[in-house]
């Protein structure tokens, strides 16, 4: 039976899964004000591989997210995801943040017609893209300045937001917005996971780089989600 190594450290939260093609097996998670990933990431991942009594070479991929996100979060799962591979010679499987968090949203609010995930990026600003009743990508990830006009053109009580970015944003949005403050984890990439296996959709793992959106700079930008 398949066995993936789940890794998702985009944003504060440093989490880890092991998963066959039935179960989630087990998990990790660590989170702080700053970010812990270079300190707990690899106590993590061999944590679950003993406590699950699995060997490293009966491991069929590993799976990231593959941003956007922190920089530094992103920079330190996707090396160690990189790096597990080339020594074990297992496929790469990179699934961006965005479409991990609209689709744990749509298992919580299957009724909601469009899903923005908005990830944290600094002040009032997030990465966010538009995704439709089933969970498909309408928009590409974009950085957006969220003020009172952002969603106005959307039915809010069809509209689901998720991420700590859409936390954040509760001050300026319409209160009949529905919203779920969570990080994404790694373990809402089961599923998805499993699906690029099957796929066999898989990175080069020699040129495969983090999904960063844009560079960090000083400046913001401002753009419309749809």
């Amino acid at each position: 039976m398949p066995t993936l190594l789940l890794l998702e450290t985009s944003g504060k939260n440093c989490s880890v899964a092991l998963a066959n093609e039935n179960t989630i097996l087990a998990s990790r998670s660590a989170s702080a004000d700053h970010f812990v990933h270079a300190e707990m990431l690899h106590g993590m991942i061999h944590e679950l591989m003993t406590e699950q009594k699995i060997a490293w070479n009966t491991l069929t991929a590993i799976a990231v997210s593959k941003g956007p996100g922190s920089y530094t979060g992103l920079r330190i799962g996707v090396s160690a995801a990189k790096g597990l591979c080339f020594s074990l010679n297992i496929p790469l499987i990179a699934i961006d943040t965005t479409t991990i968090l609209a689709h744990y949203a749509l298992r919580i609010h299957p009724d909601a017609k469009r899903i923005i995930p908005m990830i944290d990026a600094r002040r009032m600003e997030v990465y966010c893209a538009c995704f439709d009743e089933k969970a498909n990508r309408i928009t590409p990830d974009e950085a957006v300045i969220e003020d009172e006009n952002t969603l106005a053109h959307l039915k809010p009580e069809e509209l689901v937001l998720i991420g700590d970015g859409a936390e954040k944003c509760t001050s300026v949005i319409d209160s009949r917005i529905r919203i779920i403050p969570l990080l994404p984890n790694a373990e809402m990439m089961w599923q998805l996971a499993f699906g690029h296996l099957i796929e066999s959709k898989f990175e080069d793992i020699a040129y495969f780089e983090p999904f960063y959106l844009k560079e960090y700079t000083p400046g913001i930008s401002r753009k419309s989600i749809l």
